[in-house]
């Protein structure tokens, strides 16, 4: 028999401390509670269950103001009492507390998550309430303009409006002559007044725990993405110059567009409950945006790599920036910076999710020990590849010297990292030597 699930729970007999699992099991997408069955899975044959039946729909119902199903289950001539409860579209409290399922576990609600919970029981997200203390001279007209500029193709009626207020009104983000949270946050003259957490932090590090370098960067959404962007590409971002024919090109350590994706789905998805700022941490070998906040169970980290919904914690946020052109709502964008990097020659951008924090890494180059391991690279191949990358080229000979390769072992090494595409060869005769192979190049 499967073991205990999210929504399966095994007991041995019936303790009223158990309405807390029933309560959870409301809370979230249901589940049975089957009584008179131990951790295994296995009958122990309930002696009460008739009295079990009568007694669980009234101390359900009394307690949580839901109604059960309870049934009789027989395997082998042991009886167990089985409870089904349906999810509830209203909030479920036992003993004045909330819980919810989590793998198999009952988890109690408390803080910003019961807060998270309780609105979206409502039909209701952080961003789309209303935020009695702004009002319209809060509100900065040059970035309601340039947002009906930004959205004059997928807004054009919008984009006529000459009164930002009722622009706002349109946007369903100004009703009944107030404000929701999403217009201050987008449109304000200054958030923080509102909201100290909503800012960026960029920071640059030489290691987890040494700053060399920081930026703050505040006002509303649209100014904090514009900034970002100039902050980062003049101060934290290298560029490297290829040339074609007398045509130059700088090229940055990561495709911005990538990047801007990323912070924005930052932006978007982050928890305004919180604390933390959104930060972009740049180290020698990577840069991390970060923000507080948990992927939607419909869509785990791992699939964020493969087709799926979108489900923005913050869809009020999401949908402007979408009308202004800024995102795609078909739930791509991790999808479009995976491509954007392999196009670069970059490793992947890794999703984590870990302690209520999100994170998307993205590596600057293909050129690290764990990125050759993963591209079937021997470990003597990855000590020449590091050799290049330190010293600018390699030969046959320094490949045998540091390998201990005969002439043909150390050719046939250097054929298949010349396959992979990641050295390139300069030279002729004796002269040949191999450089390492860079996106552009």
């Amino acid at each position: 028999m499967n073991g205990e699930s999210q929504t399966v729970e095994f007991k041995t007999k019936w303790k009223d401390d158990y309405l807390k699992t029933v309560a959870a099991f409301a809370n979230t997408s249901g589940g049975v509670i089957k009584i008179g069955v131990d951790d295994t899975g296995e009958f122990i044959d309930l002696k009460d269950a008739g009295k079990l039946m009568e007694k669980l729909p009234n101390t359900v119902r009394n307690k949580l103001d839901i109604v059960p199903s309870v049934n009789i289950e027989e395997k082998d001539g042991k009886k167990a009492v089985v409870l089904s409860i349906s999810p509830s579209s209203m909030p479920i409290s036992y003993n004045e507390r909330y819980y919810m399922r989590s793998g198999s576990t009952t988890l109690e609600l408390n803080g910003k998550n019961l807060a998270d919970f309780l609105m979206m029981k409502q039909g209701k997200t952080w961003d789309d309430d209303i935020e009695e203390r702004a009002g319209s001279e809060d509100i900065d007209p040059e970035t309601v303009e340039k947002f009906q500029n930004y959205a004059r193709e997928r807004l054009p009626l919008l984009a006529m409006e000459k009164d930002h207020m009722q622009a706002l009104e349109k946007l369903h983000l100004f009703e009944n002559g107030k404000l929701k949270r999403a217009a201050v946050l987008l449109f304000g003259k200054d958030p923080a007044c509102f909201y100290p957490q909503a800012h960026l932090k960029i920071g640059r590090f030489k290691s987890i725990t040494e700053l060399t370098a920081t930026d703050m960067v505040d006002g509303n959404l649209f100014r904090q993405v514009e900034n970002t962007f100039d902050i980062l590409s003049s101060r934290y971002i290298s560029y490297r110059t290829v040339f074609d024919g007398i045509r130059r090109e700088d090229i940055p350590d990561y495709p911005m567009d990538a990047l801007r994706e990323a912070v924005i789905n930052a932006i978007i998805h982050r928890d305004y409950l919180g604390t933390s700022a959104v930060q972009i941490r740049v180290y020698d070998d990577r840069l991390v945006v970060m923000n507080e906040g948990r992927f939607p169970p419909e869509v785990p980290v791992e699939k964020l790599k493969t087709e799926h919904i979108s489900r923005p914690h913050n869809p009020d946020l999401a949908k402007v920036f979408y009308f202004a052109g800024f995102i795609e709502s078909w739930g791509r964008g991790t999808l479009k910076m995976v491509e954007m990097c392999l196009e670069s020659g970059l490793p992947e951008p890794e999703f984590i999710e870990e302690n209520g924090v999100i994170k998307t890494v993205f590596r600057r180059d293909i050129f690290s020990e764990d990125y050759l391991k993963g591209m079937g690279l021997s470990g003597r191949q990855i000590k020449a590849v590091m050799y290049a990358k330190e010293r600018g080229k390699i030969t046959n000979r320094e490949y045998r010297e540091i390998t201990g390769l005969s002439d043909e072992g150390a050719r046939t090494d250097i054929n298949q990292i010349l396959g992979k595409g990641l050295f390139e060869a300069k030279g002729k005769g004796r002269g040949v030597h191999y450089v390492l192979r860079y996106a552009g190049d």
